[in-house]
């Protein structure tokens, strides 16, 4: 397993390693005693899976009271994952880091509770899988616009789909009330 860090605290990008031969492949997309080895000892509770077309832009989503660590990967396709930084206190505060993640390069992100996450899709379509480290709590959901002109984020595509929900989120400026405090998980 290779392992990068990313210019957000405590986010890494993962690349498992790939056994391949004519017949296909194999790797390991999880196993508890090597991902805690890298310093992710977070319990998995849900796995999710979305199927999205190109174009389609999900987020920036993030629970205050329940956070959600997830380690997210493309089953098929490609898209641009996006996490930004609103722990407050954290070095990285307001900063966002994104990657091209995808079925042909394997890799995976590790993305630490408290961070708000998105993605785009970049293929014809994408199964995106995840898995996360608290239940989804619909009450808890809370969201900055994909959009804000202060983040400026670059989602690499030139006409997003978007869904009405995710079109009414608050601007980064006017979410910072529901923003987490940052603890660090460094390792």
């Amino acid at each position: 397993m290779k392992i990068e860090n990313t210019s957000i605290v405590d986010v890494k990008v993962l690349s498992p390693k790939v056994f391949e031969d004519q017949r296909g492949f194999f790797l390991e997309s999880y196993n508890k005693r090597t991902y805690e080895k890298l310093g992710i000892c977070d319990e998995f509770v849900q796995d999710n899976h979305a199927r999205s077309i190109k174009n389609v832009v999900r987020g920036l989503h993030y629970q205050k009271n329940y956070p959600q660590g997830k380690l997210v990967r493309v089953l098929e396709g490609s898209v641009l994952d996006v996490i930004v930084d609103i722990r407050i206190g954290s070095p990285t505060f307001g900063e966002w880091f994104s990657c091209e993640i995808s079925a042909e390069n394997q890799k995976q992100i590790w993305i630490p509770g408290g961070l708000a996450h998105g993605y785009s899709v970049l293929s014809e379509s994408a199964d995106f899988f995840y898995k996360v480290t608290d239940y989804y709590h619909p009450e808890d959901e809370k969201g900055v616009r994909w959009n804000d002109s202060e983040l400026n984020i670059e989602w690499q595509v030139l006409n997003p789909i978007v869904s009405d929900k995710d079109q009414k989120l608050p601007a980064f400026n006017e979410a910072l009330n529901d923003f987490p405090s940052f603890k660090s998980n460094s390792f």
